[in-house]
């Protein structure tokens, strides 16, 4: 890479994945992974397609997918004569947000803590690598911690995490800082998706919640994407005499 590049370009060249995806999209992750996390901000103007084809090595059509694509899906924003910008950040809204647990905690007057019952870094399964969209056998860290306010038990949080964009996952203390601190730090969530169902504990949710079998719990299954990656997945357990969900809409 020749040392005249600009600056902003030998930071994008370090982070571009060593993954058999190919160039284009590679590339297109990387960007997109600098304007998630701020580094790249709102009207910022980026490399041009000749910097970036200088830079990487690459053919001018590579590069030009990867920002045709990033314009399409409304990441970036090309102006004619002037060149290629981060796009200001679209207001989203939805049904359910996702919030950390020990704020929420506390703005109710409450005394969060936590307890880790699980921490490991292992291969994925099948299924887990399907919800994650990532292969079979590539690395993720499994997480189980128990979520307490005033030493009452209120969330069971099973979660799964790809590994490769979330590499110190295993490494953090989650009795001093819930999950959700570490991951909007490491790969700031973009889009999420939640599924919520009634179901009964079994014998061992029981004992961890402190609940009875016959109590329903309400059950939420969530996937969080930064860009267009999926993150981490997660099973959030509640007992239902002491959790309720809220939503407010209007025309």
């Amino acid at each position: 890479m020749s040392k005249t590049i600009n600056p902003l370009l030998h930071d994008l060249f370090a982070h571009i994945p060593d993954t058999p995806q190919p160039i284009y999209a590679r590339l297109k992750q990387a960007i997109a992974h600098k304007i998630a996390s701020g580094e790249w901000q709102a009207n910022q103007r980026v490399p041009s397609e000749a910097e970036m084809v200088t830079a990487i090595g690459v053919s001018r059509m590579t590069v030009n997918r990867a920002l045709r694509e990033l314009t399409a899906e409304g990441i970036l924003t090309r102006q004619q004569g002037l060149g290629t910008f981060v796009a200001p950040q679209k207001a989203h809204s939805a049904l359910f947000e996702v919030h950390n647990i020990s704020e929420e905690v506390a703005s109710r007057g409450g005394v969060y803590r936590a307890e880790k019952i699980l921490l490991e870094r292992r291969k994925a399964t099948m299924e887990e690598a399907v919800n994650l969209g990532m292969r079979a056998n590539q690395e993720i860290f499994c997480s189980v911690i128990l979520h307490f306010e005033n030493d009452l038990p209120i969330q069971l949080e099973e979660r799964v995490v790809n590994a490769h964009l979330a590499p110190e996952y295993g490494n953090q203390d989650y009795t001093k800082q819930t999950p959700y601190v570490y991951l909007m730090k490491a790969a700031p969530m973009t889009e999420g998706e939640h599924l919520v169902e009634a179901v009964l504990p079994t014998q061992e949710e029981c004992e961890l919640l402190n609940v009875d079998a016959t109590e329903p719990c309400l059950q939420i299954k969530r996937r969080t994407w930064s860009s267009d990656q999926i993150v981490t997945t997660a099973r959030l357990l509640h007992p239902g005499s002491r959790f309720q969900l809220f939503g407010h809409f209007s025309n």
